[in-house]
C-alpha cells in the first residue's frame, strides 16, 4: 500500500467520529484493549501524562510536551483531531510521524484491524502507543479525544493526570450538565495518581473530589497555587502573564496569543511542579523556554494564530459556549474599523448559545467544511438571522476568506473560525 492508499483506507474503511459524529463513537474500550494487546501492549513501555478537559487540552498537552522537550526528553505527543495532516496527531520532539511508519503499521496489522472492525481513533490509539514504544520515548503527553472515562486514550497509566476545565460540548455523549460532563472527564482518575484541576468550578468540584477520594489520588486545584492574569505583548509578539505563587509575583512568556490561555496555565504550572517532586529532572530554564516555544518546539496550529497583517487576520478553533465567549472577549479589546467574520459550524451540536455571543456588529460570511459533519452554510446563515447576524454565504471555506480580503481595508479585522475543521480548510494556515 502506498501511503496515500493507506490514508483512503482508514478515512473511507473505519468509522471516524471527526467526519461523521455519533455512529463513530464506541461505548466501551474492549476495542481498544484487544488491539493494543495484539501489539504487545505497548502503552506499558513508557511513562505517560494524561490530559482531558473540554477546552485547553490540546494548548496544555503541547504545553507540557514543549517543557519536557526542553528538558532533554524525548517526548511523544497524542492529540487530535489533525488539521492539515494526519499525521499531526502523533508525534516525537515536535516531528510528525513518518508516511511509510503509518504505512508499516496498517499493513503489518490489516488483518486483525479488519477483524476487530475498530474505530478510526481507536486505531490511532494503538498506533501512537505503538510508535511510542518502538521509538522508546521517555514519555508521552496523551491528549484525551473526548470525555474521558470511555475514551480510547484510558488504558494508560500515568505519571500524573490532568483536567483542563469543564464545559458544554458533546452533551449527547457526556451528559446534559456541567456535573455529569465531569463525572466522564474523571474517569481518567487513577488508584494513587496524583489528579491536577486547572480550573476551579463549583458545579464539578465535588464530582473531582468524590473520584479521587474514592481511588485514593492526591488531587491538586491549580488554582489555589498559582494566580495568572496576561498583562502584555512583547515586541515579539509573545505574551507576557502575571504569576503569584505564594505572594511571590514573576512573568512567564507564552508565544500562544489567546488570552485564554491564563486559564491553562495554572494546571501547567502545577503539573510541572507535581513531576519534579516525582523526581523528573525539570528545571526553571526549561519552564521559561519551553513556554515560550511551544509553537517552534510542537508545531502547535490554529489558537489564536495571525495569519496575516494590514489587515489583521486571526483564526481560532475554539467552537463551543465557552470557547466563543473567550474568542468574542478578546476581540473586542483589539481596535479595527470593521469586523469581518468567516464562521462555519457542525450541525450535531445545539448553536444557538453560540450564536447568541456572537457579535451584532460584524459583517458575516457564512461557509462549510468539506465534512459530512458539516452544518450547510444556508442552515447556518437563516439561524444566524434570529439572532440579528447578518451576511453572504459562500460555501467553500478559502472562497470565503478571499471574498473578505477583498473587501476589507488594512484597518479592519478579520477572524476565522466556529469549527475546528473551518480552521482546517484555511489554505495558508
Amino acid at each position: 500500500m502506498t501511503y496515500q492508499e493507506t490514508l483512503d483506507y482508514l478515512f473511507n474503511a473505519l468509522p471516524m467520529f471527526q467526519r461523521i459524529g455519533a455512529a463513530a463513537f464506541k461505548k466501551d474500550l474492549s476495542n481498544t484493549v484487544a488491539l493494543c494487546d495484539h501489539l504487545g501492549n505497548p502503552q506499558n513501555q513508557f511513562k505517560s501524562i494524561h490530559v482531558a478537559g473540554t477546552n485547553g487540552k490540546g494548548s496544555t498537552s503541547h504545553a507540557i510536551c514543549s517543557v519536557l522537550m526542553e528538558a532533554g526528553y524525548k517526548v511523544g505527543l497524542y492529540t487530535s483531531p489533525h488539521l492539515k495532516s494526519f499525521t499531526e496527531r502523533i508525534k516525537i520532539n515536535g516531528v510528525e510521524i513518518p508516511d511509510k511508519e503509518v504505512v508499516n503499521f496498517v499493513s503489518n496489522n490489516k488483518i486483525f484491524i479488519e477483524e476487530l472492525k475498530p474505530s478510526f481513533f481507536e486505531m490511532t490509539v494503538g498506533m501512537a502507543f505503538w510508535f511510542f514504544a518502538k521509538e522508546q520515548v521517555d514519555a508521552a503527553v496523551i491528549e484525551v479525544g473526548m470525555g474521558g472515562r470511555l475514551d480510547s486514550t484510558n488504558i494508560i497509566q500515568p505519571e500524573i493526570s490532568i483536567i483542563t476545565n469543564i464545559g458544554m460540548d458533546h452533551m449527547e455523549f457526556l451528559g446534559d450538565t456541567l456535573d455529569k460532563i465531569a463525572f466522564e472527564k474523571a474517569g481518567i482518575i487513577k488508584p494513587n495518581i496524583p489528579v491536577i484541576i486547572s480550573q476551579k468550578q463549583k458545579e464539578t468540584t465535588p464530582v473531582f473530589i468524590t473520584q479521587c477520594d474514592s481511588h485514593q489520588a492526591p488531587i491538586f486545584f491549580a488554582e489555589e497555587t498559582y494566580s495568572v492574569k496576561k498583562t502584555s505583548v512583547n515586541e515579539n509578539g509573545k505574551s507576557i502573564f502575571e504569576v503569584t505563587n505564594n505572594e511571590i509575583i514573576d512573568t512567564i512568556e507564552l508565544d500562544l496569543n489567546g488570552n485564554y490561555q491564563a486559564n491553562n496555565l495554572p494546571g501547567i504550572l502545577k503539573s510541572i511542579e507535581i513531576l519534579v517532586s516525582k523526581g523528573w529532572k525539570i528545571e526553571n530554564i526549561h519552564l521559561d523556554s519551553g513556554l515560550s516555544n511551544i509553537v517552534k518546539n510542537t508545531g502547535l496550529k490554529g489558537r489564536w494564530q495571525v495569519l496575516s497583517n494590514n489587515p489583521l487576520t486571526i483564526c481560532d478553533t475554539g467552537h463551543n459556549e465557552d470557547g466563543i465567549r473567550f474568542i468574542v472577549n478578546q476581540l473586542e479589546q483589539i481596535q479595527f474599523k470593521n469586523l469581518y467574520m468567516v464562521i462555519g459550524m457542525v450541525k450535531d451540536k445545539d448553536i444557538t448559545k453560540v450564536l447568541s455571543l456572537l457579535p451584532k456588529n460584524a459583517n458575516y460570511v457564512f461557509c462549510e467544511a468539506k465534512i459530512p459533519r458539516a452544518m450547510p452554510a444556508a442552515h447556518l446563515y437563516q439561524e444566524a438571522l434570529k439572532f440579528e447576524l447578518n451576511g453572504v454565504i459562500i460555501k467553500d471555506v478559502n472562497d470565503a476568506i478571499d471574498y473578505v480580503r477583498k473587501i476589507a481595508a488594512k484597518e479592519d479585522l478579520i477572524f476565522i473560525g466556529g469549527s475546528t475543521f473551518v480552521v482546517a480548510e484555511i489554505k495558508d494556515l
